[in-house]
């Protein structure tokens, strides 16, 4: 082992780090990082439970997988509940599980459906498993929250995704509040802004004209935005608190 990854591995050693919508993209890369860093890591899925169970079976020990729709009014609860049953505690909440669903502005159904889907993945599942960090962190003097939300939580999003931009900048401001409420109490809340990153979700999207004008030439790979989020959920930085970092390899800066 290289002085580098023997430092990294006891970065999060015996905090245990709950990862939604860990079992592909963004979510499968924090989730080997974090558990690289000494971490004990539950790998939550929704549809995807062979994909999960194979990545903890990659992982080996310390990894833990726990399934549940989070789009359902009980399913942040279920997870949560699932996650402290396997575990008994979590030390770090990455909110990484979310869908880029549009919301067509010419259709009455599909613009309501649009919003009603955005906000029950991307904002409301997010919240409510904030909220019972928030409980669980008080009890315990403190722990993490990272949330991952978008560029378009700054820029908006296309004309076919506006409920998603609106979803997730309502996450950002959510992680701004927890921070400035929650600070005495020990809870630390972090944004993470990623713009076009190699996942699932990018696929159809991603072609060689948007290539052309990444000032990199490339989407983010999924490992940059691991990496960011695993240095957050280690507490290094205490004082960056309420901040949210833009991952978009200069595509999008603020």
């Amino acid at each position: 082992m290289s002085d580098r990854d023997a430092a990294a591995a006891r970065q999060l050693a015996g905090k245990t780090v709950l990862v939604t919508g860990g079992s592909r993209g963004i979510g499968a890369a924090t989730a080997r990082e974090v558990h690289r860093q000494g971490a004990h890591v539950v790998v939550h899925y929704g549809r995807n439970a062979e994909t999960a169970q194979a990545l903890v079976a990659e992982l080996g020990g310390r990894a833990t997988a726990v399934g549940g729709d989070l789009a359902t009014d009980e399913g942040p609860a279920d997870v949560w509940r699932r996650a402290l049953e396997a575990t008994g505690v979590v030390d770090v909440l990455v909110n990484n599980a979310g869908a880029w669903l549009p919301s067509a502005i010419d259709s009455d159904a599909g613009w309501q459906e649009g919003w009603d889907r955005n906000l029950a993945l991307n904002l409301r599942a997010p919240a409510e498993l904030c909220r019972l960090a928030v409980l669980h962190f008080r009890e315990r003097g403190g722990g993490i929250i990272v949330n991952v939300t978008s560029r378009s939580a700054h820029r908006g999003d296309d004309a076919e995704h506006l409920a998603y931009g609106a979803a997730k900048g309502g996450l950002l401001a959510l992680t701004k509040g927890i921070a400035r409420g929650y600070g005495r109490d020990g809870v630390l809340a972090y944004a993470v802004a990623p713009g076009w990153v190699a996942t699932e979700l990018a696929d159809g999207a991603v072609d060689e004209a948007l290539l052309a004008g990444l000032p990199l030439g490339e989407v983010t790979p999924p490992d940059d935005v691991a990496a960011v989020i695993a240095f957050l959920a280690s507490g290094a930085s205490r004082h960056t608190t309420g901040a949210t970092i833009d991952i978009t390899g200069a595509d999008y800066v603020r």
